[in-house]
């Protein structure tokens, strides 16, 4: 058997694209560019729970013209609880929090998008667009802590959705959990794309003296225009790289998160 070349997988990658992208446009689920500017998902399908698909198509009308671009929409969610548990022995955490649902982020290869799903929303521009935000988290999170029998470990945030992503400076919700935790003495471990997390130096700093935080950004390239048609929203690996500076600076044990490794453009 002959070996296989890169360039034929390149070819054999190509193909697939090509095919697929022939799919989205018979099926009317790509978006007009217009409209998703500042956005990485160019389709909006329905969720895979919906018992109907809608498609856009062009009646003639010129109505398509008409559509405005997708503004972020946010939602107050109640949740009952906050912290949400695991028992996988392939996680390295067994309980976590996200104080929002969906990202405004956007990362094009997230791996929460089909959660929208269950809210009868778009995996595609949805999951980025229409957002849910916590505000109870806090509150919840206290109740939660002063349970009897409670045994403390590291609370994982960022696993699902970014806790600082834009949406954060409105709503706060994570600034609020952190006081929380500072003042039960609880760890947290921190995953984010964000430089926001540097508005929270004087609590995690104040935690991190009693061994109770960590931070790690996540940096999936230096190419600033890679970056942004992967990640939209999300800062800007500079200043991702200045934000990790900060915290260390600050005595917050901080690391770099390198993933997704994309085979072809950050390997």
């Amino acid at each position: 058997m002959e070996p296989i070349m890169r360039a034929d997988i390149a070819a054999f990658g190509a193909g697939r694209a090509e095919m697929a992208n022939a799919m989205i446009e018979q099926s009317g689920m790509r978006v007009r560019p217009d409209r998703n500017r500042g956005r990485s998902a160019g389709i909006n399908p329905s969720g895979r729970f919906e018992p109907v698909s809608r498609h856009v198509f062009d009646d003639g009308w010129s109505s398509l013209e008409e559509l405005p671009p997708f503004k972020t929409e946010v939602q107050v969610e109640k949740p009952r609880t906050i912290i949400t548990r695991n028992e996988s022995p392939d996680i390295s955490f067994d309980r976590s929090i996200n104080p929002y649902r969906g990202c405004e982020h956007g990362c094009v290869y997230c791996f929460a998008r089909p959660t929208h799903s269950f809210m009868g929303l778009s995996p595609g521009l949805d999951f980025e667009s229409k957002l849910f935000a916590k505000p109870d988290a806090a509150r919840l999170l206290d109740k939660e802590l002063s349970k009897d029998g409670y045994q403390p470990r590291t609370i994982a945030i960022g696993t699902n959705t970014d806790p600082y992503q834009p949406i954060e400076k409105q709503y706060r919700i994570m600034r609020e959990i952190l006081e929380v935790l500072e003042a039960r003495g609880h760890p947290v471990g921190i995953v984010t794309k964000s430089a926001l997390v540097v508005r929270d130096i004087d609590i995690l700093s104040r935690m991190a003296e009693r061994g109770l935080a960590k931070v790690a950004l996540s940096v999936t390239t230096l190419d600033r225009m890679l970056a942004r048609t992967m990640e939209p929203r999300a800062s800007t690996p500079t200043k991702r790289l200045e934000a990790i500076r900060q915290l260390s600076d600050a005595g917050i044990p901080a690391s770099v998160m390198v993933a997704p490794i994309i085979p072809g453009l950050t390997d």
